[in-house]
């Protein structure tokens, strides 16, 4: 009986302009990163939080998206978290950061810092 493999989804979506602003970051990047990493830490009033920072060491745990400018890793423990999101860059005359469309989201904070799953 033939085995039929296909190909995972990725955890996370990321938007061309995600994409972007994630190639600006390592063009700028400290000489010892390897790639932007994004996890959930539990801060806020609702209980987790998007943090997206340099990462300088690759855990295999986390999952690794191959981007055109740079390797973007998802922590392995926040996984569960993300599935099926998708993250975009926006600018507009006053605030600009990564935007997360998250289907797992139950909830958020009035300020828009944390989440709740």
């Amino acid at each position: 009986m033939a085995t039929i493999t296909r190909a995972r989804p990725a955890a996370l979506n990321l938007t061309p302009s995600a994409e972007a602003r994630i190639a600006a970051l390592m063009a700028q990047a400290p000489e010892q990163a390897i790639g932007v990493k994004l996890s959930t830490p539990r801060r806020g009033c609702s209980g987790l939080a998007y943090s997206v920072d340099y990462v300088t060491a690759a855990d295999p745990m986390d999952e690794k998206i191959i981007t055109p400018g740079g390797d973007f890793y998802v922590d392995a423990g926040s996984i569960l978290y993300l599935i099926g999101s998708t993250m975009d860059w926006v600018e507009d005359d006053f605030t600009a950061g990564f935007v997360f469309n998250n289907p797992n989201a139950k909830g958020a904070c009035g300020c828009g810092e944390s989440f709740t799953v």
